[in-house]
């Protein structure tokens, strides 16, 4: 490290909760124009440090230092004024205001008098040119940009409030790959103006790209620091876990027998055009595509959550049309919907009325719960999956995003479905979380189920499929073969060049 103040020091930082140390004698350096990554597992405590900075939270112990003087931030206002700004996966826009009107939501006018609307615009256009994006109209509404342009009104929001550390959070979750680009771009400027990036992320690769140091928490506590340059995936992914990793993607010894599922010219709206597709019991099938490719609006069609225009679809041989998700599962096909707080689960309910919502029956006779039996249901299968939880009494909300994903996974390992797709089945999770979900995936595809794996994450298509489709506009670009599977050509095919 330089030999000017540090941009950011949290130093011996400790936060409790309900007797819980999740934040436990933690160190975080942070120089002027740096990208430092903070990564860890699900519940390592990176979110729970970084409310600390934001003044979401406030410390039970230790100092927190910015440009070499000690700071107290009790509130995100706080925050905000000394320049610390940080950006969630949900972002804080108001989608019926123009991105002007947000990105000075509270600087409107430097006086009380009336808004100079004109001014405003210009203001708003310079800051966005700075980041590199002329192309976004500062009179467009915000609700009508695409979820890339809206991130790049959040982080211009905040470097007009003069921010010089800003926190990501997984900050490319949602993202297309030219998307992810973009953003890089703007991180990478942000870098040369001098403002220190503190970069959140499950996405390894993407360390490599961008940060120049990491910091890794587990269970609350500091692993390490590491240069990017001195370390690899392999040795980050070990300091994350606490063990060795000998193979993110387990083996996997099923048969491949009968088909299980049988699609026919599937359309559905104008997205999804004459979709065609089987997968047989015990098959691991990908479906690989950019993200708008139609691979979520086929699933559900299927499932019966979406109404298809026409085709066919057959389950075990025999025709189906689900009119209801309901009649779905009743038939034995699954879907986990790739966002899992909005259609996976039922945020605000409990952790055990969450894992049992597909499978009431089997703890139900008479029509009533039997409470017991249902904890040791839930239990047991949240323990298979080494989930991490207090009490199944708690909210889901309290959870993790990657204990959140188990919980959303578990729902569905009782039910006795044929055929299961898991849409974007890792998404937020850390790469622990990871292997264990690829090990459940494994066990279904054992037990004959039909596995569907709908991804982003061209390792996880290649690392875990037998099969993979890509979609493009609508329709299947291409079919992949294991013993031919190659990443350029997967993404040849997403681009219609293959």
């Amino acid at each position: 490290m330089g030999t000017e103040p540090l941009r950011l020091e949290m130093k011996g930082i400790d936060k409790v909760f309900s007797g819980i140390k999740v934040v436990d004698d933690v160190l975080l350096q942070v120089e002027k124009g740096e990208v430092h990554a903070l990564i860890g597992e699900n519940g390592a405590g990176k979110s729970t440090l970084m409310k600390i900075l934001s003044g979401a939270y406030r410390k039970d112990a230790g100092d927190i230092f910015l440009d070499g003087k000690k700071v107290n931030i009790h509130t995100p206002r706080a925050a905000i004024n000394l320049g610390v700004a940080v950006i969630y996966q949900e972002f804080m826009l108001a989608p019926d205001l123009t991105v002007a009107e947000n990105i000075f939501i509270d600087r409107l006018s430097s006086t009380r008098a009336l808004v100079n609307w004109k001014q405003l615009r210009q203001n708003a256009k310079e800051q966005l040119s700075k980041l590199g994006f002329d192309d976004i109209d500062p009179s467009e509404k915000v609700g009508n940009l695409s979820v890339a342009y809206q991130q790049v009104v959040e982080i211009c929001k905040c470097i007009t409030r003069n921010a010089n550390v800003l926190v990501l959070d997984e900050p490319t979750a949602v993202l297309t790959f030219a998307e992810i680009g973009k953003l890089f771009d703007v991180i990478r400027n942000l870098k040369e103006q001098g403002v220190s990036v503190i970069y959140i992320t499950h996405r390894l690769e993407e360390l490599f790209q961008l940060s120049d140091r990491i910091t890794v928490l587990k269970d609350g506590k500091n692993v390490g620091t590491v240069n990017t340059s001195d370390v690899d995936r392999h040795d980050l992914a070990t300091m994350m876990v606490g063990r060795e990793l000998s193979q993110m993607f387990p083996d996997r010894n099923a048969d491949i027998s009968d088909v299980v599922l049988s699609v026919n010219e599937l359309s559905v709206g104008n997205v999804v055009k004459d979709v065609s597709f089987s997968v047989r019991a015990g098959e691991v099938l990908g479906f690989s595509g950019l993200v708008g490719s139609g691979r979520t609006e086929t699933m559900r069609a299927i499932f019966g959550a979406d109404r298809k225009k026409s085709g066919t679809v057959q389950l075990n041989g025999k025709d189906v049309f689900f009119k209801h998700p309901k009649e779905a599962v009743t038939a034995g096909f699954g879907l986990l919907p790739e966002d899992r707080k909005k259609h996976g689960l039922l945020i605000d309910k409990s952790i055990r009325v969450n894992t049992t919502l597909a499978s009431t029956w089997k703890v139900r006779k008479y029509g009533v719960i039997n409470h017991k039996k249902e904890k040791c249901l839930v239990k047991e299968l949240l323990d298979d999956i080494a989930t991490k939880y207090v009490s199944t009494e708690d909210s889901v909300n309290r959870l993790s995003g990657g204990n959140q994903q188990k919980v959303a996974v578990a729902k569905w390992i009782s039910v006795g479905l044929k055929c299961i797709v898991f849409d974007e089945p890792t998404r937020g999770v850390d790469v622990g979380a990871k292997t264990e979900i690829y090990r459940l995936i494994n066990d279904l595809a054992e037990n004959g189920v039909a596995v569907i794996i709908i991804s982003s994450e061209m390792p996880e298509i290649i690392g875990m499929c037998d099969r993979v489709l890509v979609m493009r506009n609508g329709s299947i670009a291409g079919e992949v073969n294991k013993e031919g599977f190659d990443e350029n050509l997967l993404i040849k095919y997403a681009m219609g060049v293959a």
